[in-house]
């Protein structure tokens, strides 16, 4: 049995339709509010965004591509489960990947986007100061790793590395919700800038990736603590 959803609010705010509702959808994917295994009825989630079933459908497809999200054949989409031996294979893709993205990245920072990720860093530090909830930290976490891969300026690995990076965002992030984690992640991400800009691409690429087999250590340690049904998102 798919497990209940809480009720969504209706969509506010400016720009396109179908990017806030599929802002709206992958929101509630990351925070919870979709659970893993949660059937994605586009007319009942169109009824609680109070949009249309046309941005609905494009924003559920954007999730599968996105891997927060699955077909099932005869049952239609639902949020993607936790798959702990798959989870793990995609760490170890994604520790190269987000590599080589920092040492692309430092390759091509300026002043300007240097700036731009230390201002992320200091909205970081300013959430854990206000003690934000989890969201936030996963928004800004998120945000961060955009950002490199974005310096980067290779198109082929921003394709290959959003997906990768959303269902490890999300699975990290449904599995591990320990007090340190913003901490751990923030000062990890500081030593990554920290390398990016002395201007090594080599450090750079290190540091992303001794980030990403921390947190790959850090989700063997959690799924070893938490019990088979949870972690499968059952």
């Amino acid at each position: 049995m798919s497990p209940a959803p809480r009720h969504l609010a209706p969509l506010t705010g400016e720009g396109l339709l179908a990017d806030r509702t599929y802002a709206a959808l992958k929101a509630a994917v990351l925070d919870g509010t979709l659970p893993p295994g949660t059937g994605l009825s586009v007319p009942e989630l169109a009824r609680q965004l109070d949009v249309s079933r046309s941005p609905v459908r494009e924003a559920v497809q954007r999730l599968i591509h996105d891997g927060l999200a699955t077909h099932v054949p005869h049952r239609g989409a639902e949020v993607s489960r936790v798959d702990i031996d798959d989870l793990r294979q995609l760490y170890v893709v994604r520790e190269q990947l987000e590599g080589l993205a920092a040492r692309l990245a430092t390759e091509h920072l300026d002043a300007d986007g240097l700036a731009q990720l230390r201002e992320i860093l200091d909205e970081h530090e300013r959430a854990l100061a206000a003690d934000a909830d989890n969201a936030a930290h996963i928004e800004l976490d998120m945000r961060f790793h955009r950002a490199v891969r974005e310096f980067a300026g290779n198109p082929h690995l921003l394709a290959a590395l959003e997906p990768i990076a959303g269902r490890s965002h999300f699975a990290l992030h449904s599995l591990w919700r320990s007090d340190d984690a913003p901490r751990l992640a923030l000062d990890e991400h500081r030593a990554v800038v920290d390398a990016m800009a002395s201007g090594d691409p080599e450090m750079a690429e290190a540091a992303a990736r001794r980030h990403i087999a921390r947190l790959r250590v850090r989700l063997g340690q959690a799924t070893a603590r938490t019990p088979e049904r949870h972690r499968l998102g059952r």
